[in-house]
């Protein structure tokens, strides 16, 4: 018997390490014919940085045929993570937005948001007029907790969840799907450079492993999830609800 995602052609952003790494391993396992994508050079993936809309676009066209996107690419910004922990340390309240600056706003808004913008209009390009295909983007339970000291990150997940959403509603009469998975802390490499009195202040809570978070993402990508669309899943462990 055929696996479920046999001859399936599948594009995973933010594939070199993390969930992206564990997203594209589990479709491989299934049978999909992975294309695995990152800023930087993977084994036996593309180079692509999904800010640039010129690199996803010829990315996506050349690939003749997709069926699944799973979008994992995204950063995070260590330097208001360290002024977050250094307040905690203090026993005062984070102060970042006043010091934050175009620079580091603009490369939080450029990746997480513009690239998703990117990435979702190079697949909803190849779907549509095949009416066919699945996509799933990574997100983040920050959209919702909105974490002090933290508004860009915030905002830019906020952002995905919203614009995911709106597009989701447009094409599912083209028999393409969008949904979101939405990660509470995860064990991955952006994790593992939270500094220790953060990632402590989570410690009611195990942290989820990349593969728990990949089952998520490879369950909205599948035909067992389809009645879904337009979803935002929330995998944070219990942490909160909404």
């Amino acid at each position: 018997m055929n696996s479920v995602q046999e001859g399936r052609v599948a594009l995973v952003t933010g594939a070199g390490s993390g969930i992206g790494a564990a997203v594209a391993r589990k479709l491989a396992a299934q049978g999909a014919q992975v294309v695995r994508a990152d800023i930087t050079a993977t084994d036996g993936g593309v180079v692509v940085d999904v800010a640039d809309p010129r690199q996803v676009d010829e990315l996506v066209a050349g690939l003749g045929r997709l069926d699944v996107v799973v979008h994992a690419a995204g950063v995070d910004d260590p330097r208001a993570k360290q002024r977050i922990a250094d307040a905690l340390e203090a026993g005062r309240p984070p102060e970042v937005t006043a010091s934050l600056d175009a620079e580091a706003w603009r490369r939080v808004m450029s990746v997480n948001l513009d690239g998703t913008f990117h990435v979702l209009r190079a697949a909803v390009r190849a779907m549509v007029p095949r009416r066919a295909g699945t996509i799933v983007v990574v997100g983040s339970s920050s959209a919702f907790d909105a974490p002090a000291g933290y508004p860009h990150y915030a905002a830019s997940k906020a952002g995905v969840h919203a614009l995911a959403q709106a597009v989701a509603k447009e094409v599912i009469p083209f028999g393409v799907r969008i949904n979101v998975v939405a990660p509470g802390p995860t064990d991955t490499g952006m994790a593992a450079r939270t500094p220790a009195v953060l990632r402590q202040a989570f410690a009611g809570l195990p942290y989820a492993t990349p593969e728990q978070i990949a089952d998520v993402a490879v369950f909205l990508a599948g035909e067992e999830s389809a009645n879904v669309a337009g979803a935002v899943v929330l995998a944070n462990g219990g942490r909160f609800t909404v």
